[in-house]
């Protein structure tokens, strides 16, 4: 009987070999990003949002954009004046935690900020985010709906009955959805769609700018 393939071994060696030969690529695709293009922008992004942020991707197809592994980052810039790749891109480095990303492009300097100024989309808010502002829905937010939505609306947290074949907020003309700064939970995020709140901005700020050894921040 043959052996199954979830019972070959696999030697740690061999996965070692292959996580430091994938670090090196993207160190080397960043480097060989900063020798082709002018300049270096590192950005800060809040509330990612994939289907957006394919816009940028295609705004910018003549650039290259790394995301996700600050660390490598760094280490292909350099932390200080002794390893730095190129003059002052240690100061870039320095900056490189968090949520963000870099974008090696060509193109001018007012481009580049003039795009991203005005880059900015409104979504719903996902479980664990913070409430942006106070949400409440009025009577008759809920008075248009279907009786049979009650037991949906309870289960979302919404203190609802049927009165006169209608569904109703019991005992007051408004219930609060979520308050601001308030961690938001999976059961208020679902309400917050379903009433069409959206308490989520998904934008990215341009932090700094590195050109031939010129840096500046924003």
């Amino acid at each position: 009987m043959p052996k199954s393939k979830r019972e070959r071994k696999i030697h740690l060696t061999q996965t070692a070999k292959k996580d430091r030969d994938h670090k090196t690529k993207i160190i080397n695709d960043v480097r060989e990003a900063i020798d082709a293009h002018t300049n270096v922008f590192l950005f800060s992004y809040d509330n990612m949002r994939s289907s957006k942020f394919k816009d940028v991707r295609i705004a910018f197809r003549d650039s290259k954009i790394f995301m996700g592994k600050n660390k490598l980052l760094q280490l292909a810039m350099g932390k200080g004046a002794e390893d730095e790749y190129a003059d002052n891109l240690r100061s870039v480095s320095k900056l490189c935690s968090g949520s963000v990303g870099l974008l090696m492009t060509s193109r001018p300097e007012d481009e580049v900020l003039e795009y991203f100024k005005s880059f900015t989309s409104d979504d719903f808010a996902r479980a664990g985010s913070v409430a942006s502002r106070t949400v409440k829905i009025k009577q008759a937010e809920v008075a248009n709906h279907p009786v049979s939505m009650i037991e949906q609306f309870r289960k979302l947290g919404l203190p609802v009955e049927v009165q006169n074949g209608k569904v109703v907020i019991v005992g007051k003309d408004e219930h609060q959805l979520c308050k601001k700064g308030q961690e938001l939970s999976t059961e208020q995020c679902k309400a917050l769609v379903h009433f069409g709140h959206k308490l989520a901005t998904f934008k990215v700020e341009i932090k700094c700018r590195w050109k031939e050894g010129d840096y500046v921040e924003f």
